[in-house]
């Protein structure tokens, strides 16, 4: 059996509350739990191809599951124990960014993410298809930042819209805080308040073939 424990209650109801989103955003998403170092780290897709991730102090054993989100909100919110069992059976896809080597590139108002959120939303939805909003508006720079040690790091509305769909953001305005925005040199992520959310920065070429 599978044994996910998480001692703290306020950090259950953390996990429980990210889970909830996910299901929100998708009833059929997978969660993918992964035990390091004394935390546990869940990932799970979103609509936007971005990942959302929340971290919190726990075990687990096996120490790298997948599991139905809709099951793992199950045990975390009906059963309500420090040790439950998140389920099992799901198959995750693609791959996950690394936990070490990246940097921090700069800190933006929380605030001012919300703003271009809304701003994005506005014109999504006035391109919005049978599909949604396009790719290539998802994909289009909202942001771009940069440090002393690194290179500018361009951020996609598409994170913008990840970041609001989990509800990481919170309240907007003034006390709202900052995100934190991260790199390798393949992945980007920002972190805020509730949650944070990854993506890979660079896409791999296909092979020519002669």
């Amino acid at each position: 059996m599978t044994r996910l424990t998480v001692p703290d209650p306020d950090e259950r109801n953390d996990l429980g509350a990210f889970v909830a989103r996910v299901v929100r955003l998708d009833q059929a998403a997978l969660v993918r739990l992964v035990a390091r170092d004394g935390m546990v780290t869940a990932w799970a897709a979103t609509p936007f191809d971005v990942l959302a991730t929340r971290t919190v102090h726990g075990e687990l054993e096996p120490g790298d599951v997948t599991v139905p989100a809709s099951g793992l909100l199950t045990a975390l919110t009906v059963e309500r124990s420090g040790t439950v069992d998140p389920g099992a059976g799901g198959l995750w896809q693609g791959e996950l960014p690394p936990a070490n080597g990246w940097q921090a590139v700069d800190d933006v108002p929380a605030a001012e993410l919300e703003r271009l959120t809304e701003r994005g939303l506005a014109v999504a939805r006035e391109n919005a298809g049978p599909l949604g909003p396009p790719a290539s508006l998802l994909d289009q720079t909202v942001l771009t930042v940069s440090s002393e040690s690194r290179p500018a790091v361009k951020v996609p509305l598409r994170c913008l819209f990840a970041l609001s769909g989990m509800g990481f953001l919170g309240d907007s305005g003034p006390d709202a805080g900052v995100v934190r925005v991260s790199a390798t040199g393949t992945w980007l992520r920002l972190d805020a308040r509730y949650g944070a959310v990854v993506r890979r920065r660079l896409t791999a070429l296909p092979l020519l073939v002669s």
